[in-house]
């Protein structure tokens, strides 16, 4: 009896799929081969259990979405992680991959690891939470935050992105106790961390399966057109329909209501800082494409 499965990795030849709650290593049928179909991690396949943990990839379903950098498919929900400390958060690279999950149409939650070392309770200089991102600031050590991190792992595809250093290894601990992953220190000298994960994989974490990815921490923006950016700045798009100009990119036109509410301390100074270099860059791809 076919059974379905999320296919974690490939290897040498083999697929491994979490299936009922158990990893199945499995080879290809025959026509997969010859039409040499790529497969990646979180591809729902269906499977036909052998001998023993062994069995065979009978049929792939189609996927519902799918990332380029990392490259796996059928993602429920993207965790950025960043640390409140050392280093310090890096809220462009942030507020890119807001735009990279948005694009994508993936649900987001935004992760501050090391609160234990953030002295005073100190909140992030950003507030994601009142621009409308779901925040959770938790503590690999004090284990602080870890259960609701938890809770939102189970039964789901998730992607965990963010830079290195982060704390990204350190949390897959704290929710996996017993399977430890290599994690590294940051480096005083350059202030980052060192890479510790090489390869994507679906690591089965808390109930759910988790891609631990290899220092992602791209900095491409997806392709879109100029209009389409101010789409992904949620306090942007709560007064845009106050500019003057309907088709207003909240830079240099008159009368702009995102200007007025900046003027304000409404939004965040360097939230629109970043969205006026991501509209030059994007323009900029625009006659690319």
């Amino acid at each position: 009896m076919l059974i379905q499965g999320t296919l974690m990795k490939g290897y040498a030849g083999f697929y491994y799929v979490y299936a009922d709650d158990r990893v199945w290593e499995c080879s290809l049928r025959g026509r997969f081969r010859v039409k040499k179909q790529q497969f990646i991690p979180g591809d729902k396949v269906m499977v036909l259990p052998g001998t023993g943990d062994k069995a065979t990839i009978e049929k792939v379903l189609e996927r519902q979405n799918s990332l380029v950098r990392p490259y796996i498919a059928n993602v429920d929900q993207v965790l950025l992680v960043f640390s409140l400390r050392t280093p310090d958060p890096d809220y462009n690279l942030l507020d890119r991959l807001l735009i990279q999950a948005g694009k994508a149409e993936i649900s987001i939650l935004i992760v501050f690891t090391k609160e234990d070392l953030d002295v005073g309770n100190q909140a992030p200089s950003v507030d994601y939470r009142r621009i409308g991102y779901e925040v959770v600031q938790v503590s690999n050590r004090t284990l602080t935050g870890i259960d609701e991190i938890a809770e939102r792992l189970k039964g789901n595809v998730s992607v965990l992105a963010g830079p290195s250093g982060s704390g990204k290894s350190s949390l897959i601990n704290a929710l996996n106790p017993g399977k430890t992953l290599k994690t590294g220190n940051v480096s005083d000298k350059i202030g980052r961390g060192r890479h510790t994960t090489r390869h994507v994989e679906l690591l089965s974490v808390a109930g759910g399966l988790v891609a631990d990815t290899p220092g992602f921490s791209s900095l491409y923006l997806p392709e879109m057109k100029r209009e389409e950016l101010q789409s992904y700045f949620p306090e942007f798009v709560r007064v845009k329909h106050e500019c003057r100009f309907s088709s207003c990119l909240h830079d240099k036109e008159p009368d702009c209501a995102v200007k007025e509410a900046l003027s304000e301390s409404l939004i965040n100074s360097s939230r629109y800082e970043h969205y006026l270099q991501f509209l030059k860059e994007v323009i900029e791809n625009e006659k690319k494409y």
